[in-house]
């Protein structure tokens, strides 16, 4: 850990049915913000937005099981629902109250089971190219990495996350293509099969009309994995806002960090008073 109160400061959390990485940056007392990272990724997915939110924030990152710098075990069950579990004994353990709560790409499934789950913890969502159904998703033309494969190369997993990407000359951090390349064949298919078996139980926009939270959906306009006219859909959860990112894709958290805070600090700022 660091000193200082806007300090990164990281650590483990011992779950009963494994090891959670937890990190903290900005202010401790400031309103907590809970950012979720998606399917094959890690904390480290929100770094290029993190000091744009600490101004405001005790802004609050988990590796979900099986992810980053977690536990990646065989046994545990890997579902969303569980995943948001596993949330919620974090904030817990940090002594957090409230939170607002954001989730990109999948990482929105686990935002709103977490919501459905504690609605005492969760005071708004922001969800960030989440599809919201699973007829708008864009199936890949790639193969998809064989077990035989595993683990990949830095051009294979290229290949497996291009579709995450739209804006020109892009390229992934090898941070991220090493945190995929740490998973398990297991976790890394575990975990999408979890995130389908979710949608596929009940879309997302009628899970969330019936929580009654606050409701924020950034959509780059590019996407490549997610129709993002079906960011329309959640027009149908009272109150919601929806905001396209032209020129960017699947991914605006990376592409453009700056155009994708300023929606999410916008929208904070209204509902941050409720949060810790």
């Amino acid at each position: 850990m660091k000193g200082g109160a806007e300090a990164t400061e990281s650590s483990t959390l011992s779950l009963d049915d494994g090891d959670i990485y937890v990190c903290q940056d900005g202010p401790r007392e400031a309103p907590a913000l809970l950012l979720i990272h998606g399917s094959a990724s890690s904390t480290r997915s929100w770094d290029p937005m993190v000091p744009l939110l600490t101004k405001s924030h005790r802004v609050i990152r988990i590796d979900l099981l099986g992810h980053g710098r977690s536990a990646k075990p065989a046994g545990p069950s890997y579902a969303i629902p569980d995943q948001a579990r596993r949330a919620a004994v974090a904030l817990d353990r940090l002594g957090v109250k409230r939170a607002i709560v954001a989730g990109h790409s999948s990482g929105g499934c686990s935002a709103t089971a977490l919501a459905e789950q504690r609605p005492d913890l969760v005071t708004a969502l922001t969800l960030i190219n989440t599809g919201p159904s699973l007829d708008v998703f864009i199936a890949p033309q790639s193969a998809a990495i064989a077990p035989s494969q595993w683990p990949p190369t830095d051009e294979q997993i290229r290949r497996f996350a291009s579709t995450g990407f739209s804006r020109a000359g892009y390229q992934i951090p090898r941070e991220l293509l090493n945190e995929v390349r740490a998973m398990t064949y297991h976790t890394l298919t575990t975990t999408m099969g979890a995130t389908r078996d979710y949608m596929e139980q009940q879309a997302l926009p009628d899970r969330l009309m019936v929580l009654g939270k606050p409701l924020l959906v950034i959509f780059g306009e590019d996407d490549r994995r997610w129709r993002s006219s079906s960011a329309a859909d959640y027009r149908a959860v009272p109150g919601a806002t929806v905001e396209l990112l032209p020129g960017l894709g699947h991914s605006p958290i990376l592409e453009d960090p700056p155009r994708t805070a300023a929606p999410l600090l916008a929208f904070t700022a209204i509902h941050a008073a409720q949060a810790d």
